[in-house]
């Protein structure tokens, strides 16, 4: 009976031999847990031999395959800290784990009509097992083979050799512990006779796989805090991060990038999963062609990840280099949502006008040099029109320059519901708009013309928060081009510059001849421009 007291006390000299030799981690928490586990088992099998009150040892028997039970659950809860697989408990289905060993404890501590455990010659120091005993040890013996599956398959992929001998390690600890459990019921459950009782097969068993594991901790530094440290810090990055070996197998992967593409160690990566978002065609064939044929470059893409809130990730992969080989590929992922939106932000305000909200001069400028030159070239008719408010001192004069600003706004606002798409309105200067009409004959652009300043002519200005309805008038310059004579394209600034000379001059004779009224023609292109 004192084999299991022995291998008590030696549990416990290693329990507290690795708490006083390792920096306590979570991950060390764990194994501390599932060690604590480990030593009750010889403890409570001791403590069945010392008493004689068969009450009392059926508690310890109880007590001891209750512990067994929990073992069971708390060597899978360690076996996914080590694989990292602790995403699995933190699902909310988690708690499925543990079912099978609160239900085996609540049918070993109940123990209806003996159909666990009952007495051998009175007592419970030899025992005979019941039907629910069948049952609760493949629940126990599923609770080592699943953790044994998932070192063997994580083995299986391991590329360092350090990494292959710590699982090893463990592997080889899980099957002593399996084997030793097995061994210790053929020989004192099913071959159960009282004269070749052979005690501490399981508690030996437990000694020796603990033995194993705590090599594998204090050698090799299965548990090491900087290997810990390493992983927290690269799940607490934003950024999705990706590490693949040189056959495209995952060998790490952090919390950050899961969202976007659930993959598991081991597992192939395959690049065309998610080039599936919208990322632009060309884009992405030339993406795939640096990833594919040069994998020593660094290759980057934007991508939208999600159509309906319009998230953009930036996608960029590089080599992995050691003794100028490429033993690998790191990917990472950036959500850079906000930069797009703030970089949208950003051109929308230095292309408009703060207070319409419509193209500003340095826009317009910039549009019309490119476009227009294109109608030129392609001899594509187009037309200017330069708007301005009538008397528009007055009305700042009389009512003061923020019903002047409301004056502007509501001006733009009617010219917006009366020009086409296509067309582009810029505020020019204080009270002057220019509107560009694209692929506009001469007709057309004098018929538009009319009916932008009849809109305004025939509505009212509601100032002063509609205190006050203004009745206004502008005065329109049009300048229409159809004609195009050589030389046009060789200065296309000067170009430019002298249609806006060419306009403003037909805005001046409107206002000289009493505003509201539209002037100019195609004679004025043909007369200056060439």
């Amino acid at each position: 009976m004192w084999l299991d007291l022995y291998m008590f006390f030696l549990l416990f000299v290693l329990f507290a031999y690795l708490f006083v030799s390792v920096t306590v981690t979570n991950l060390h928490k764990s194994y501390f847990y599932f060690h604590f586990l480990m030593m009750l088992w010889p403890l409570f099998q001791f403590a069945i031999k010392i008493t004689e009150n068969p009450a009392i040892q059926l508690v310890y028997v109880k007590l001891a395959f209750v512990d067994l039970s929990l073992l069971g659950a708390g060597w899978l809860v360690f076996t996914f800290f080590l694989t990292g697989h602790t995403a699995l408990l933190r699902n909310k289905k988690a708690f499925l784990f543990f079912i099978p060993a609160l239900l085996t404890s609540a049918g070993v501590f109940v123990n209806y009509r003996g159909m666990f455990v009952q007495p051998f010659d009175g007592a419970y120091i030899n025992r005979y097992y019941g039907p629910l005993f069948w049952i609760v040890i493949p629940v126990l013996l599923g609770y080592l083979l699943v953790p044994l599956f998932i070192l063997a398959k994580t083995f299986a992929s391991a590329q360092a050799p350090r990494t292959k001998r710590k699982i090893k390690l463990v592997l080889i600890g899980i099957v002593v512990l399996l084997a030793s459990a097995v061994f210790d019921i053929f020989i004192n459950v099913i071959y159960f006779s009282s004269a070749m009782i052979v005690p501490g097969l399981t508690s030996l068993g437990i000694f020796v796989s603990a033995i194993f594991f705590v090599i594998a901790i204090r050698r090799y530094k299965m548990l090491d805090i900087v290997t810990i440290a390493h992983q927290d810090v690269i799940d607490t990055i934003a950024d999705g991060i990706l590490v693949l070996d040189e056959h495209e197998r995952v060998m790490e992967i952090n919390r950050s990038f899961r969202p976007y593409l659930d993959l598991r160690l081991g597992e192939r990566f395959v690049i065309e999963s998610f080039l599936k978002f919208s990322c632009g065609e060309p884009q992405r064939e030339q993406f795939l062609q640096t990833y594919r044929e040069e994998p020593l470059r660094t290759a980057r893409i934007d991508i939208i990840a999600e159509e309906a809130d319009r998230r953009y990730i930036s996608l960029q992969t590089a080599p992995i280099i050691l003794n100028k080989v490429r033993v690998g590929r790191i990917v990472t992922l950036q959500d850079i949502t906000e930069v797009r939106r703030l970089v949208n932000d950003l051109e929308r305000l230095a292309v408009t006008d703060s207070l319409t909200g419509c193209y500003n001069r340095h826009y317009l400028t910039q549009h019309l040099e490119s476009d227009i030159m294109l109608h030129v070239r392609g001899h594509r008719p187009f037309a200017i029109l330069l708007l301005d408010i009538d008397f528009f001192k007055r009305i700042n004069d009389q009512f003061g320059h923020l019903a002047g600003d409301e004056v502007i706004v509501w001006t733009v606002d009617t010219i917006r519901r009366t020009i086409r798409q296509t067309d582009s309105i810029a505020r020019f200067g204080g009270e002057e708009f220019m509107i560009y009409l694209p692929d506009t004959a001469p007709t057309e652009a004098a018929i538009l013309a009319e009916r932008i300043k009849a809109s305004i002519e025939t509505g009212q200005a509601a100032v002063e928060n509609g205190a006050y309805r203004l009745s206004i008038t502008v005065s329109i310059g049009l300048l229409s081009v159809d004609t195009f004579e050589g030389g046009l394209q060789s200065n296309p600034n000067g170009y430019i510059t002298q249609l806006f000379t060419l306009v403003d001059e037909a805005l001046y004779q409107a206002k000289k001849n009493g505003r509201n009224q539209v002037v100019g023609s195609a004679a004025f292109a043909k007369r200056s421009i060439s």
